[in-house]
């Protein structure tokens, strides 16, 4: 423990926001010290939960019902405490909980105030916004450390698959890896068919909202170069990173929409007055209510039930009254005379996934392809082949294929296929397999499960990006050296995992593959090439 510990600020009670909450407690040695939040009753459950669970009224400066009357006040502490009045200690970082289009508009005005912050994924649902962006947060980078919701970069299973095939180098050079991303076929429902995610004009496409974690983690693996100790670390972390060449996409909306409807069900758009209902795998009761998944007679309170009943604690575990309540929001409907702002207002946990508004692909796949960039005078070549190292050094041609599914009945377990020069990997989210070529002999990896939550990973973004600031604030790091040994990942890195997606985006629209460098330097590159051409940030 330091002895004034990193102080966070929470933006948005959701389930995110609860997530880093929990961790940021559980996992560092931060304070969780204020929250915003619109929703009443979410903000005095975070409050009494994270912020200030003793008796007597919370500190001044403990909750805000919206951000901006946060950055108000904020505004108003300084002016009071260079002024010479006593007031409230302040807050050290940000955490961005919100919902994804909200988060441009929230980073850049919090960005001004000098805050670390952690901005939960995706980095805003528009190319422009990231970009604008990246411009706003770039200058700030020499003393305020940045890090984006890319949990999967955290977890001990990935992070021990990274060593295992950089710095290990267990199969040689990479050439291909096949990553798949199974959403789970009632998780699919309720966030991207009835929830927040399920319309690209109001949130994104689902490749960004769902899996650009996914694509950042195998530009992770795939660009990178390894983190080795010594003076090969000085030489990894000088080399360039190995940059894709081109970018394809195919996807669309196959199943949630109404000409796979069954016909049982007839005319209704409620699940509650559809005569196919207890035979749907997608029946809102079914999914909320009943014990064949997380429903409310499991005694579940949290997710998804939290999502679609915020207040369902207030019942104290009567479920009988928590089941009435839920009813009746699973009953609420929109129609023909609703107003289209109204619809998109909010979600519709009981609608028909087959008569929805949503439009988001529920399948899609991304293939990414490298080719040879070997570096001059074949510096980092491996052992690869029958002997030595070739002329590549770690850097030939190699390629990528990303499957994001809905109908899986595993829930966002990831599972993913290394083939290299020298033996190829399967890895499922719990175990790393190890096939060598050279001795025929298997081995089999079970890295430290920490947690349900991304298999860790939520707890080591947290504890890393809470370290980095205590290690800014309390210990005279540099903020460039806490960025680049304790979050591991740079800004540049954040905006071009984004920017890869989008990429993606626009192949599957125009079904064509996307020359990568050259969309690169079209739509962002002269924006990042200037904050290089600027010199890295000065040491704080």
């Amino acid at each position: 423990m330091s002895a004034s510990p990193p102080r966070v600020l929470i933006i948005g009670a959701g389930s995110r926001g609860r997530v880093y909450g929990r961790c940021t407690l559980e996992s560092s040695n931060g304070v969780v010290a204020c929250v915003c939040e619109p929703d009443a009753y979410k903000r005095r459950e975070y409050l009494r939960t994270f912020v200030h669970p003793g008796p007597g009224p919370a500190p001044e400066g403990s909750s805000f019902a919206d951000w901006h009357d946060f950055v108000a006040w904020e505004a108003g502490r300084r002016r009071r405490a260079a002024a010479g009045e006593p007031v409230p200690e302040g807050v050290d970082a940000a955490f961005v909980c919100v919902r994804d289009e909200m988060h441009h508009d929230v980073v850049l005005a919090l960005a001004p105030l000098g805050l670390h912050i952690l901005c939960e994924k995706p980095l805003a649902t528009t190319l422009d916004d990231c970009v604008r962006m990246y411009r706003a947060l770039a200058p700030l980078q020499a003393t305020r450390v940045f890090s984006v919701g890319h949990v999967l970069r955290y977890s001990p299973h990935n992070i021990a698959l990274r060593k295992l095939l950089l710095e290990d180098r267990a199969v040689g050079d990479i050439l291909s890896v096949v990553h798949t991303e199974p959403v789970g076929f009632w998780h699919f429902a309720h966030s991207y068919v009835r929830g927040n995610w399920r319309r690209e004009s109001t949130t994104a496409p689902s490749l960004l909202t769902k899996s650009c974690h996914d694509i950042d983690l195998l530009l992770w693996l795939l660009c990178s170069p390894p983190e080795s100790p010594g003076a090969a670390a000085a030489a990894a972390a000088a080399e360039p990173p190995h940059l894709p060449a081109e970018v394809a996409s195919s996807g669309s909306l196959q199943f949630f929409r109404r000409a796979r409807k069954p016909r049982a069900a007839g005319a209704a758009t409620n699940c509650l007055r559809c005569a196919a209902e207890p035979d749907c795998l997608y029946s809102s009761r079914r999914v909320y209510e009943s014990a064949r998944h997380e429903g409310l007679e499991t005694g579940n309170t949290r997710w998804p039930l939290s999502v679609v009943l915020p207040d369902i604690e207030s019942f104290g575990g009567d479920v009988e009254r928590a089941r009435a309540a839920l009813l009746a929001r699973l009953a609420e409907d929109y129609g023909p005379d609703t107003p289209q702002a109204e619809i998109d207002a909010r979600n519709w946990f009981g609608r028909c996934v087959f008569e929805s508004d949503n439009d988001v692909c529920d399948e899609q796949v991304v293939t990414i392809r490298w080719e040879d960039d070997p570096l001059p005078g074949g510096a980092g070549a491996g052992n690869e082949g029958g002997g030595g190292g070739d002329a590549l050094g770690r850097r030939g041609a190699k390629q990528a294929t990303f499957h994001m599914v809905a109908q899986t009945k595993r829930q966002c377990h990831r599972f993913t296929h290394v083939y290299g020069t020298r033996g190829e990997v399967y890895a499922d989210s719990r175990t790393i397999a190890v096939e060598d070529f050279a001795s025929g002999a298997r081995r089999e990896l079970r890295p430290k499960l920490e947690s349900l939550g991304h298999g860790g990973g939520d707890h080591g973004l947290t504890r890393q990006f809470v370290l980095a600031v205590d290690r800014v604030k309390n210990h005279a790091w540099p903020a460039p050296r806490a960025q680049r040994e304790l979050v591991g990942c740079s800004l540049e890195d954040v905006v071009r995992s984004h920017a890869l997606v989008f990429a993606a985006e626009e192949a599957r629209r125009r079904r064509c593959a996307v020359d990568w460098p050259d969309w690169w330097r079209r739509n962002v590159g002269s924006v990042v090439d200037a904050a290089a051409e600027a010199g890295p940030p000065a040491a704080a």
